[in-house]
């Protein structure tokens, strides 16, 4: 296992080295310096032929100057997370990169099967979670989620073995809400989430996890009335409870693109009496923010679907361009496999990202 996590030096060490970016390509959050383009690993059949892709993808983005990683257990059954510690191993063995200038987030909470066990999807949840009493009944929600002590550390376990490291710079919940608020109250969910965060901040101590956050889906840009809203501000008190002032709880992942755009536009977050969208309070509270499905899983491509800004002539860039110089938001995690794709998306490293007055007026073009 690669030992070591992110660091401030190394990920501005990387930045260094990166001549063919743009100056601001690069956000500075937490101390580090982090790429505003990160390469997602979703979506793809759980093969090999997919995992040869990803490879190749997630070594082409970090040699063109993208350190953010993002991936999850449950994504093509694992099959994602040893794709991304295959990649990150063979470019340090390469000396090609450094495992303190990359920045590599997973996430748990799914159940999830093996794509390398050749066995029905629940046989081998029954054969690797019921049996050894690792998940019991009534513990899987009716969402397919699991949020229970024991069965995040067996995750976290598998999660380190996969990606092949000493330690994971940011672990998620992955869509907690949304996969527990349909069979259980939310007083509840609170409770198991408390119970949670105590358990991030034990693997904190122990140097398995560097920072913690939730990886969601609804729950964060939808109005105070919905079963499944959640205040960040609750959620900041009861990760200080769990770790004090100097808790992990320091990131969000949520969907953000130019259509899906209620993380910036709806004010849903209540602080010191005043309403904030969930992208003004993750600012105000020090939360990053990485926004998930910046191109619509590829609908934002449709020919006409943007609208034309900043000279950029392909959909992809303006939709990439949009999510990247939102404030609040560090990088959209772009989801690409295939060489042409990953290729055409690295572009923009060399395009600046727009000040906050271009945004602010593109937005108002936009609404126009």
């Amino acid at each position: 296992m690669l030992p070591g996590w992110s660091t401030p030096e190394g990920t501005e060490n990387f930045a260094k080295r990166q001549s063919k970016v743009t100056k601001n390509h690069f956000k500075q959050f937490a101390e580090l310096t982090l790429s505003s383009i990160g390469i997602g690993t979703y979506l793809g059949n759980p093969d090999d032929a997919t995992d040869a892709l990803v490879r190749e993808a997630i070594k082409k983005s970090i040699l063109a100057g993208v350190n953010v990683i993002d991936t999850a257990i449950n994504y093509r059954s694992q099959k994602a997370e040893r794709a991304v510690g295959r990649a990150v191993a063979e470019l340090v063995q390469e000396g090609k990169a450094k495992r303190e200038e990359l920045f590599i987030s997973t996430k748990n909470g799914y159940v999830t099967n093996d794509g390398d066990v050749k066995e029905d999807f629940w046989e081998n949840i029954h054969n690797t979670l019921v049996t050894p009493g690792i998940i019991k009944s009534g513990e899987i929600s009716s969402g397919y989620h699991c949020m229970t002590i024991p069965y995040l550390q067996d995750q976290l376990h598998r999660s380190l073995k996969n990606l092949d490291i000493q330690c994971i710079d940011l672990m998620y919940l992955h869509n907690a809400a949304e996969g527990q608020l349909q069979d259980i109250s939310k007083d509840e969910f609170m409770k198991k989430l408390s119970n949670v965060f105590e358990f991030y901040e034990s693997q904190r101590k122990s140097g398995k996890i560097r920072y913690y956050g939730m990886a969601t889906w609804d729950c964060f840009r939808v109005p105070k009335d919905h079963p499944q809203y959640i205040s960040i501000s609750d959620v900041i008190k009861l990760a200080r409870e769990a770790g004090g002032v100097d808790n992990g709880f320091r990131f969000i992942q949520l969907p953000y693109n130019m259509y899906l755009d209620q993380a910036l536009v709806l004010k849903n977050q209540v602080l010191d009496e005043n309403h904030y969208s969930i992208l003004q309070a993750s600012v105000k509270l020090g939360i990053g923010v990485f926004a998930s499905v910046p191109l619509m899983q590829a609908k934002l491509l449709a020919p006409k679907v943007l609208p034309e800004f900043g000279g950029l002539s392909r959909p992809s860039h303006r939709a990439l361009q949009f999510v990247r110089s939102t404030p609040g938001i560090i990088a959209p995690l772009v989801g690409q496999k295939s060489p042409a794709h990953v290729e055409e998306n690295l572009q923009l490293t060399n395009i600046p990202i727009l000040s906050d007055t271009e945004f602010s007026d593109l937005v108002n073009k936009l609404s126009t």
